[in-house]
């Protein structure tokens, strides 16, 4: 399984962070990642496009838990988790506010925000991987931004724009 392995080394890091920003908890993240690879692991060679299956199935298993913990009304999760690598304290303080604002959102629009500016996703491949329509995951971006704009100070907005869809 060269191949499998090959994949691993060269997208385990990007997965990890996808799945960090999805679940804001490092621990819970790594756990969600073997999970997921463990799941390609087993459907290796019937999958077309490894990459995609892997977010796709990542995706979905943190709105799972996300839905889980909804309703067996567990305590919500410490977004001041530690980082994925070491970093300034001006840029853990940072992330971890990103990590709180992105918390305060419902697991679609977290979902999409994450997909769409964090990851650098297209709306047709966020669509895909949440199993939506476009229009559906543009309603679930603008939503999100607009309710991350009502949370951030002012002097925290997105400058130019970036994150407009």
């Amino acid at each position: 399984m060269d191949e499998f392995d090959d994949f691993v080394r060269a997208r385990a890091d990007e997965l990890l962070r996808l799945a960090f920003l999805m679940c804001g908890d490092r621990h819970q993240a790594e756990d969600l990642l073997q999970e997921v690879l463990e799941q390609l692991f087993l459907r290796w060679r019937r999958v077309n496009e490894p990459e995609a299956y892997a977010r796709r199935v990542l995706v979905n298993r943190t709105i799972n838990h996300w839905r889980w913990r909804r309703r067996h009304r567990e305590a919500p999760l410490d977004h001041a988790a530690e980082p994925l690598v070491d970093d300034h304290a001006a840029d853990v303080s940072s992330r971890a506010e990103v990590l709180r604002l992105l918390g305060t959102l419902g697991g679609r629009q977290r979902a999409a925000v994450v997909l769409r500016y964090l990851n650098g996703l297209s709306v047709a491949e966020v669509a895909d991987l949440l199993g939506c329509s476009e229009p559906t995951v543009r309603s679930h971006t603008f939503r999100g931004l607009a309710k991350l704009r009502e949370v951030l100070p002012e002097a925290a907005l997105v400058r130019n724009g970036d994150l407009d869809g």
